[in-house]
């Protein structure tokens, strides 16, 4: 049978019948999940409190984020909150949803990530993977609507998979003057839920 310590991690949305597929499949694959996703929103589940079912409890970890956060948000929370996480429990791969309607242009989030950000999470994940499983990291592209974002954004996570440093990001930041919402609330709360202090 196959088996696998799979790392789960989605940027946008809450791992959309991904996280259920691994449950009916849980006697195979060992898995943990860590989602930041736009509260509320699609598909309606995942509170902060959700933290797996019957023998899978324990595995998820919900981070659920109202409209506004972007690359500085993301970049703590990976920092605070998934690579500790992701430490704990030693995957064997990880599989990466990347939602591009967290781009700060695309209309449907109402998130604040820049390509610049998006590549900080991609430099991040690539390097966990060195660290935790010898490189093993799938990245599945699942939304943006933007195709200015969205083509720029996977090029980008390609070239840094290829080792490449340099990446394009013709939108830039956003320009609106509007800060971010403060993240250190909830990455206390995650901390305390987890029974982890990073």
């Amino acid at each position: 049978p196959l088996t696998a310590h799979l790392l789960l991690i989605d940027f946008v949305e809450k791992l959309l019948g991904r996280v259920d597929l691994f449950v009916a499949l849980k006697r195979s694959l060992d898995h943990h999940s860590v989602s930041a996703f736009v509260t509320p929103f699609y598909p309606g589940t995942g509170a902060i409190g959700d933290t797996g079912v019957d023998g899978g409890a324990g595995t998820t970890l919900n981070i659920p984020l109202p409209p506004g956060h972007g690359d500085a948000s993301y970049a703590a929370l990976f920092e605070h909150v998934i690579a500790p996480a992701a430490r704990r429990f030693q995957p064997q791969v990880l599989l990466v949803s990347v939602g591009f309607d967290a781009h700060w242009v695309d209309p449907l989030a109402g998130m604040r990530l820049s390509l610049a950000g998006y590549a900080q999470l991609t430099r991040g994940l690539k390097d966990l993977a060195q660290e935790l499983c010898g490189g093993r990291i799938i990245f599945v592209v699942e939304g943006g609507y933007n195709l200015d974002a969205l083509s720029n954004g996977v090029a980008n996570i390609a070239r840094i998979l290829l080792g490449d440093t340099d990446i394009d990001d013709p939108i830039g930041p956003p320009d609106d003057g509007m800060r971010e919402p403060d993240v250190q609330p909830l990455i206390a709360r995650l901390r305390d839920l987890h029974g982890r202090a990073e």
